[in-house]
């Protein structure tokens, strides 16, 4: 795989790498675990409130006008 940074991110890529004594490589893959991590958090999260929030919701408006 090839990827194409511009010459601002390149230099953003050196300076992460470099203060995290990573190499680039392994700055990306971090980045990319970290990415996907919060994506599959956000997707639990309302699958969680989808089922919920429905069983709650009389309270919770009761709640909202006390």
């Amino acid at each position: 795989m090839t990827l194409r940074l511009t010459h601002e991110e390149n230099e953003r890529l050196n300076e992460l790498a470099a203060a995290e004594g990573r190499s680039k490589h392994e700055v990306v893959r971090l980045a990319l675990a970290d990415r996907w991590a919060k994506l599959h958090k956000e997707q639990q999260l309302n699958e969680i409130l989808g089922r919920v929030l429905p069983r709650y919701r009389g309270m919770l408006e009761k709640l909202g006008t006390a």
